[in-house]
């Protein structure tokens, strides 16, 4: 069989195999049906597809932010919509995110180009899909995805109208972060009353007792503003940075907020342990513009090695796989047990390094290790055009070692199930224990 023909029967055996999705931010359909043209749906018309991620390379490529204000108006028609993104569409159109939005109008909507021409048809056809029922139709019968697994932006945990397709996280960064925000946002969500460390780690036993058995994991993102190098604080001290912060009704300090910070996330891991939990930890890139604080990225993964030896009983997700530092990701899954990676979003921060990371996984960590499908979205169409890019990635990956002779071409079959469903299905259990 020639290299051609491997990768067209591989090709072919990855289209045909159901993925579990392990990540997207999806909104709730209802609020898609409904739009509030807030922070999260700013409009509601096909420029909301560059909402996730692509925005941020039109910033990248030069847009300014007056044009990105304008392009996101939902008042604004389609083809002033397109004027003001083209002169910029042309720089962007090869990245990950670009390639996502050009596969997703194409397989969704059936248009080949985004060009002038076609905006009307784009406009039109945005809204012929949306309508109620468009999440199943999207994930399960276009991508063909069994499930997603949703951290929302919308609640800590979202009782969600279709908990079948999508399965929630329980966000603990609003509950180890605690600032003054978290409190009213949990009082309101609980219907309870905050008023000492005591009423707050009450909060999240509710929390865990509510939603434990419902939810399928755990969610840190506080990657994004503070390193993982979380210590072990005595109660009184994170007592006193807590009764501080509610009797000053303002800002702790760095000292007061990080004691603080440290008890309550190491307080949510118990409760995850308590419940049989898996923790996803935000590593890796940040969806900013203009700010990359990189030697705290680059030192996620330090970090990340003393939860794995301060809890060998909780099975830790490190998500986006740490990139752009990877390679410290393949030597974490090979030496610790309850280390796994998930490829979300990584498959649109960059295409080639994610073939190329999933190739060296796969001769260098058991492949129960893995899991390889996460969208990372608010908007779910845009999961279509990622789950194409990724389907053709594994692809590429899984022919790559056949054509060098690292994998045997009988074991493709149940190495594409593994990656694509089953790692998932044995993670997520919670009957699995290390």
């Amino acid at each position: 069989m020639s290299r051609t023909e491997t990768l067209t029967w591989i090709q072919d055996k990855v289209a045909e195999t159901i993925l579990v999705d392990t990540h997207e931010h999806l909104v709730e359909e209802s609020r898609r049906i409904s739009p509030l043209n807030d922070w999260l749906l700013p409009c509601d018309d096909w420029a909301l597809l560059f909402r996730d991620y692509l925005q941020h390379d039109l910033h990248c490529a030069g847009m300014s932010g007056a044009e990105e204000k304008q392009f996101f108006n939902p008042e604004l028609s389609a083809i002033d919509k397109f004027k003001i993104v083209s002169p910029y569409w042309e720089r962007v159109q090869h990245t990950g995110y670009g390639q996502t939005f050009s596969v997703t109008i194409k397989e969704l909507y059936g248009i080949n180009s985004f060009a002038i021409e076609n905006i009307e048809q784009l406009a039109s056809q945005y809204h012929e899909v949306k309508k109620p029922g468009f999440y199943e139709h999207i994930l399960k019968h276009v991508c063909r995805i069994s499930e997603c697994h949703v951290n929302s932006l919308e609640r800590i945990f979202m009782e969600t109208a279709q908990p079948l397709l999508l399965r929630q996280d329980l966000s603990i960064m609003e509950l180890s972060r605690c600032n003054l925000t978290d409190i009213r946002n949990v009082e309101s969500e609980l219907g309870v009353q905050v008023s000492s460390f005591d009423d707050w780690l009450a909060a999240i036993d509710r929390y865990f007792e509510k939603f434990g058995t419902k939810a399928v994991a755990v969610k840190y993102v506080g990657a994004y503003y503070r390193a993982l190098n979380f210590g072990h604080v005595e109660r009184h001290v994170a007592e006193q940075s807590f009764t501080t912060l509610v009797a000053a009704r303002s800002f702790l300090g760095s000292d007061g907020t990080h004691a603080l910070e440290d008890y309550l996330f190491h307080y949510c891991l118990g409760k995850a342990l308590e419940y049989r939990l898996p923790v996803k930890l935000h590593t890796g890139y940040l969806a900013t513009n203009d700010s990359m604080p990189l030697s705290r990225v680059r030192e996620n993964a330090v970090d990340v090695c003393r939860l794995l030896e301060a809890y060998p009983n909780i099975r830790f997700v490190l998500m986006h796989i740490g990139y752009p530092y990877q390679d410290e990701y393949l030597a974490l899954c090979k030496q610790y047990s309850n280390a796994y990676v998930d490829l979300c979003w990584v498959w649109i921060i960059n295409p080639v390094a994610c073939v190329r990371f999933l190739t060296e996984f796969l001769v260098s960590v058991p492949a129960n290790k893995i899991l390889t499908f996460g969208g990372d979205f608010i908007v779910a169409e845009n999961v279509v055009g990622h789950s194409v890019i990724a389907r053709s990635g594994i692809a590429e990956s899984v022919s790559a070692l056949i054509d060098g002779r690292w994998i045997d071409r009988g074991a493709v079959p149940e190495l594409i199930t593994r990656l694509m469903q089953l790692n998932a299905e044995e993670l997520f259990s919670k009957e699995k224990s290390i």
